[in-house]
């Protein structure tokens, strides 16, 4: 038998779980007309579906700070911290201290204190600035089968805040191998467990997948390709959004990357797949010529529902700065037809988190007080 004392806290927690999921006063958590009031205004210029509040070290502004560095620009924003956190090893630097991970040789750990401190620093916003952003969960190592599980504690200790999961690490040049353990891979089992879990509760992922490895052979098959096409297949039911379109630094666009894409687009069973064009390094090759900038925004024409504008900002405290990419895109907004264009800026947004606040919050008025009895 349970003692009194025991029985007392579990009524506790039961009984402020509608406060804590959000009642009709706290404009955070209603939803969708809270988001559209804080977030769907013509006076804003785009909302950011891909922001790091804090870097590789776990630094970053007070999030109270950042949304005032949005501003009357950015109406709503996709916020968490990064899930790896970079190892000061006096070993390997002595006293040099790096906040990067091209810094140091030294390896990168999983640091899951990420989504507690997001949450924590959530919390302490008032209403009308929680209403304009949407956590994210991304604490966990997608090479753990118990990763499904730590994000499962993570919403029933924190109801009402996350929105998605992301950005979360596959495939990442010059970062995978830096990671202390497991290397995370697509084919894991853990990683279907993960989207198994997102598509339950309705969390939107956000994965970080580089289609190919650094310096491929010309001409070669994507080595990624098909396998996280498969993934996304496996998964039909699970809101992805596949950040920015594949690339990074050195994994660079292949000749037919526009053909690869418009292939995913067409195809009914990946409808729920959705690329963000975020990180100044994604712009560097979409505006790499007259002739490529068109072509990306013949794609986004043609296919407008599957875009989304992200910052890939980490830890901004520079309005010019934090500015700076949606600037540099500035040649394909002028070539995007006007529903395109307030699509990939704000609509698309609009729609996955919305839906995803909605859905998030049922499953925990359904799942954390059941948990909490």
């Amino acid at each position: 038998m349970r003692p009194a004392r025991h029985l007392a806290g579990c009524a506790l927690v039961v009984a402020l779980l509608p406060a804590c999921l959000g009642g009709p006063d706290d404009a955070a958590q209603t939803t969708p007309g809270a988001a559209r009031s804080a977030g769907k205004s013509d006076r804003f210029l785009t909302h950011d579906s891909h922001l790091h509040l804090t870097n590789y070290v776990q630094k970053g502004p007070p999030m109270r700070d950042f949304v005032e560095l949005m501003g009357k620009k950015v109406g709503r924003a996709a916020i968490f911290g990064i899930p790896l956190q970079q190892t000061w090893s006096y070993r390997v630097s002595g006293d040099f201290a790096p906040t990067y991970y091209l810094q140091s040789d030294a390896p990168l750990y999983y640091y899951s204190f990420t989504d507690a401190y997001i949450a924590t620093q959530y919390l302490s916003l008032p209403p009308h600035q929680r209403a304009r952003l949407d956590p994210m969960i991304t604490g966990f190592n997608p090479a753990d089968m118990y990763a499904a599980d730590h994000i499962r504690r993570v919403l029933e200790t924190f109801p009402g805040v996350f929105s998605g999961i992301g950005e979360f690490t596959i495939h990442k040049e010059f970062v995978s191998s830096k990671v202390a353990g497991v290397t995370a891979s697509i084919t894991d089992p853990a990683l279907d467990r993960i989207l198994d879990l997102a598509g339950e509760v309705g969390l939107v992922v956000l994965i970080h997948c580089d289609i190919d490895v650094p310096f491929a052979a010309d001409g070669a098959e994507p080595v990624y390709a098909r396998q996280i096409r498969a993934l996304f297949e496996r998964h039909p039911k699970t809101t992805i959004i596949w950040a920015h379109l594949g690339v990074g630094r050195v994994v660079q666009p292949i000749d037919h990357y526009a053909v690869v894409l418009e292939r995913v687009m067409k195809e009914p069973r990946l409808r729920h797949v959705h690329f963000d064009i975020s990180w100044a390094e994604t712009a560097k090759y979409v505006l790499a010529s007259e002739h490529v900038t068109q072509r990306a925004a013949g794609l986004i024409n043609a296919f407008p529902d599957r875009f989304l504008y992200g910052s890939d900002e980490v830890s901004p405290t520079d309005e010019k700065k934090y500015f700076g990419t949606y600037a540099k895109y500035e040649p394909l907004w002028r070539r995007l037809t006007p529903e395109a264009r307030q699509k990939v800026l704000k609509g698309n947004y609009e729609r996955l988190f919305d839906q995803a606040r909605r859905k998030v919050r049922a499953w925990e008025r359904a799942h954390v007080a059941a948990a909490a009895r």
